[in-house]
């Protein structure tokens, strides 16, 4: 059984529409920059590989040179893109979500850049924050796939398909845990993850469940979106007279990218968004799971540094103490790296 409610979260994302309009834009713009840059790469190189007779050769390159540009440029304009489409839908969802309206006078995209501005004064800090969630999350996800790799009547390749599967599944955690910041209206941005990613750890079988779903019905939804768009434009090319070839396929995966990032994706957001705070109502962090956290994962570690050095230097930090129970146990030996692909791990039955 899930935990979220398809209609509310149908109902929020209609709320948002400009919000998700703005997304669609923005990626849509990305994706035809990545072709653009690769098409042109890839005519630039050939005419120069022409002169060395490795005509081929040179439009690899230049497809290369092409992909690097745009990925070079994007490196430099990250921060935004968190800190204003990811940050700020999730801003303006969790207002909707909660049965509140955008105060009068104020369009959604400047309320969510006044709301992210008041939780994190710079972008800087969010980016930091997000890369250092994402890594603490790839430790959890190690740990269920440490269980499957102790139970040998599973086939590996199934293994391999399921793990592939809960990687995908985590995609959305870190905007989950930037929800419950600002949701809670946390100053210290790393006390507030550090929460939030032991109330994720201490509720992993069930956002598992629900994260593994939508993923599997995203991907689903984004190969259909692919296909009802490739007829189409195939079509449109030949009737203007455009050789095929690769292009509709090609325009085909960027209207089906888009779509995801603008319509897909948010809905896979809003829903396990609306799953965490259903399953945390009410609970505090566990800090057997915060020792279990700190013991391997030295990311996990850095967060709980940075909040505390947070607290030195700035003022209204949310530290907080907390109880709680879990029947989940490492072995004293299994201290590891973040970016370890396995983790020796055993459990006891439990809800954990």
């Amino acid at each position: 059984m899930l935990d979220f409610k398809i209609k509310d979260v149908f109902s929020a994302l209609w709320k948002t529409k400009s919000f998700m309009l703005f997304r669609f834009l923005i990626y849509f713009g990305i994706t035809i920059a990545y072709v653009i840059a690769t098409g042109a790469g890839a005519g630039v190189g050939s005419v120069i590989g022409k002169v060395a007779g490795e005509s081929e050769a040179g439009a690899f390159y230049g497809i290369i040179g092409g992909f690097g540009l745009v990925t070079g440029i994007l490196f430099y304009v990250r921060e935004y893109l968190l800190y204003m489409v990811k940050a700020g839908h999730i801003a303006v969802i969790l207002k909707y979500l909660d049965k509140e309206e955008i105060p009068s006078g104020k369009g959604q995209i400047s309320y969510a850049q006044a709301i992210v501005k008041d939780r994190f004064k710079e972008a800087s800090v969010l980016f930091a924050v997000d890369q250092v969630i994402k890594k603490v999350v790839k430790f959890i996800t190690s740990l269920f796939e440490g269980i499957l790799g102790f139970l040998p009547f599973i086939p590996q390749p199934i293994v391999k398909f399921v793990n592939a599967i809960v990687k995908n599944s985590t995609t959305y955690v870190d905007e989950i845990i930037l929800a419950y910041n600002i949701k809670n209206e946390i100053d210290n941005p790393w006390e507030g993850s550090k929460q939030a990613v032991v109330l994720y750890a201490q509720n992993y079988k069930v956002f598992l469940k629900n994260a593994v779903f939508v993923t599997v019905i995203s991907w689903i939804l984004t190969a259909l979106v692919m296909l009802l768009t490739f007829g189409p434009i195939a079509l449109l090319l030949q009737l203007t007279g455009q050789v095929g070839g690769m292009w509709p396929l090609m325009i085909a995966i960027v209207a089906s990218i888009s779509i995801k990032a603008a319509l897909i994706d948010p809905f896979a957001m809003t829903a396990l968004m609306q799953v965490f705070f259903k399953v945390t109502q009410d609970q505090q962090p566990n800090p057997e799971w915060e020792g279990k956290l700190e013991q391997g994962s030295k990311k996990f570690r850095e967060m709980k540094e940075k909040a505390m050095s947070w607290v030195s230097t700035n003022t209204g930090n949310d530290a907080a103490d907390n109880t709680g129970s879990d029947n989940t146990s490492f072995d004293n030996n299994d201290v590891v790296d973040d970016d370890s692909p396995t983790v020796r791990f055993k459990t006891t039955t439990g809800q954990g």
